[in-house]
């Protein structure tokens, strides 16, 4: 990640927790890393043979989603409940730079710092972060592969794709594009340490322990 604040009060706020409660947030038998569980999903965006942004889908597991969901209450979807936490959330989100590296020839692609769109909603007892990640200069779609990481520096929050099925090419980039997911395979030592760091411990920024557990997209086009 190009940019980032390792603080864990910051990184859990990124889920959009309420101050005066998110230390309930976690169970008593929680010790470690990861505390926190984001299942992502994602559909490439594209326009005039350029890509433009990643459409993603964020849904946090029933215990992150609490306190999101208690602010909510029953307010209606299109509510000014739902509209101000979702403000606060993707502010947070936005603090850290989406999460998300994206690379091409070696080179990070630049993103806006506001997304086109973002929407924040209940499924079941869980929270779900809708938004568009925009490029700051639409890609050519042909030429070197695009390559994409999406995860949090501390490993305090896993942020994965249960597989392939949760990437999507429109019907546009389908004929001339392909990807693949990669999921790392930490060695032994460096698992057992995550599982060390109890919820109040930040590993060494030096460690990019998030990143060696990120998944990485590779998108390609012809």
């Amino acid at each position: 990640m190009l940019l980032y604040n390792n603080n864990e009060y910051d990184l859990m706020m990124i889920l959009g927790f309420i101050v005066a409660g998110f230390l309930a947030l976690f169970s008593a038998g929680a010790v470690a890393h990861p505390h926190s569980f984001i299942d992502m999903n994602t559909t490439f965006v594209a326009k005039d043979q350029k890509l433009v942004g990643l459409k993603m889908v964020w849904v946090m597991d029933e215990i992150t989603s609490a306190d999101l969901l208690y602010d909510a209450q029953n307010a209606k979807s299109d509510s000014e409940v739902w509209k101000k936490l979702a403000a606060e959330v993707m502010a947070n989100v936005l603090g850290q730079h989406y999460f998300t590296d994206v690379y091409r020839d070696g080179k990070p692609v630049k993103y806006l710092n506001l997304p086109t769109e973002y929407h924040l909603s209940r499924q079941g007892h869980q929270a779900v972060l809708e938004f568009v990640l925009p490029l700051a200069e639409p890609q050519p779609l042909a030429g070197k592969p695009f390559e994409i990481s999406t995860y949090d520096p501390s490993y305090f929050v896993d942020m994965t794709y249960k597989d392939k099925t949760a990437l999507h090419l429109p019907p546009e980039m389908a004929p001339q594009c392909k990807f693949s997911l990669m999921t790392p395979k930490p060695d032994s030592s460096l698992q057992a340490y995550a599982l060390s760091l109890d919820k109040n411990d930040a590993p060494s920024e030096d460690m990019a322990l998030g990143q060696q557990f990120a998944q990485r997209v590779t998108l390609q086009c012809q």
